[in-house]
């Protein structure tokens, strides 16, 4: 047998070792996002014979899936297990499992974290078939994430072109729903790894996921290993701006028709409602200990910003990847509870988020720092200094 990192233009090495298992005469296996295409002719013990149905150049560390799904392997690998340890050791933000087929490898993670890695946020990367299969498997993972991601490369390969045009803007529909962030990825500016420019097909596909309300739009090898990073950052922001000045991208029903069932939740809800129909107002700012409430109003879109004010650093880097968020240190302990509205209205002054004579809609709780109390609105007028 050759090992994982052996091969040559008749056969190649995989560290997959069960492989062989997953697959029968008539499969389809895709190699480096479905670049290359392999029909199964048969398996021999370890062995798997095949065309090449589409050929071409394939390195190593590339990916493997098989067309519609079913491979075996799991989700957490050893060394997947060893990272997260790694993961807790530099303070990572987020962290993102790769393959999840269930809620359960979500779970699985989380159990490995510990209390140590608590503070960490999720990200299911939806690559599989299976984790797509149906509304409920999707739901679970959505609910067990902090995020989700549309990993469009691997999840195009298994279900299909056809399919993952709807599949995406079901998976940020259903995020938004279940109040998760959502960051859609692969190829959102490809051709820009060798040219200065995005082609007008790579332009509008980044503006599509933003009118679809993802929370945010992921690079790749455009920025790991392309000739024109900068240029590509710059490109992707001034697209995203654009689709964002857009009426349908400030428009929302979301939960208009649904009763509440958390006090938190129905003042953030309600301060977008108030904040996109009344005139005047410049700002949406939520004192937060978590970030809760700011991710609860930004599941509503807007073309106001929402700022949340958190002492808590954690809270101020999760923040950064929900839509519409900016996120400012605001540390309460050394003020009094009459003085707090001030100190935030003078904060958002500062940094030009809001100008005398403009109002704010304002979201705190009686008690600071405290996780889930938000029960309060007020809209309140920016003064002159």
């Amino acid at each position: 047998a050759l090992e994982a990192d052996a091969g040559d233009e008749t056969r190649v090495g995989c560290d997959y070792k069960t492989l062989a298992d997953d697959v029968v005469p008539g499969d389809r296996l895709l190699l480096d996002d479905g670049r290359l295409v392999l029909h199964v002719n048969r398996v021999a013990d370890h062995l798997i014979h095949t065309s090449v149905v589409v050929g071409g150049k394939l390195s190593n560390n590339k990916g493997i899936n098989k067309e519609g799904g079913g491979l075996s392997a799991p989700a957490l690998t050893d060394k997947d297990r060893a990272d997260l340890k790694t993961a807790i050791d530099i303070g990572v933000d987020y962290l993102a499992v790769s393959f999840p087929r269930s809620a359960a490898d979500m779970h699985e993670a989380r159990e490995l974290l510990g209390e140590a890695g608590k503070e960490i946020g999720l990200v299911a990367k939806l690559e599989r078939a299976e984790a797509v299969a149906d509304a409920a498997t999707l739901d679970g993972i959505i609910e067990a994430s902090e995020a989700v991601m549309v990993a469009r490369g691997d999840l195009g390969v298994e279900i299909g072109d056809a399919e993952l045009i709807g599949m995406q803007k079901r998976i940020i529909k259903r995020a938004r729903t279940l109040n998760r962030a959502v960051i859609t990825a692969t190829q959102m500016m490809e051709s820009m790894i060798t040219s200065p420019l995005p082609t007008r097909a790579e332009v509008f596909d980044v503006a599509n996921a933003v009118l679809d309300g993802t929370d945010a739009v992921m690079l790749s090898a455009e920025t790991a290993a392309g000739d024109f990073p900068v240029e590509t950052i710059e490109a992707i922001d001034r697209v995203c701006l654009g689709a964002e000045r857009e009426k349908i991208a400030q428009e929302s029903g979301h939960r208009i028709h649904e009763g509440f069932s958390r006090i938190d939740e129905t003042i953030a809800l309600s301060a977008m409602y108030a904040a996109n129909h009344l005139t005047g107002v410049a700002a949406i700012a939520c004192m937060t200990s978590t970030g809760y409430t700011p991710l609860i109003a930004s599941r509503i879109r807007s073309g106001l910003p929402i700022v949340g004010l958190a002492h808590s650093p954690v809270a101020q880097r999760r923040m950064a990847l929900y839509r519409g968020v900016v996120s400012l240190p605001f540390d309460t302990s050394g003020m009094a509870a009459p003085e707090l509205n001030d100190r935030a209205l003078a904060l958002l002054v500062k940094q030009g988020i809001a100008k005398p004579g403009e109002d704010v809609i304002l979201t705190r709780g009686d008690h600071m720092n405290a996780h889930g109390g938000t029960n309060t609105l007020k809209i309140l007028e920016v003064g002159t200094p």
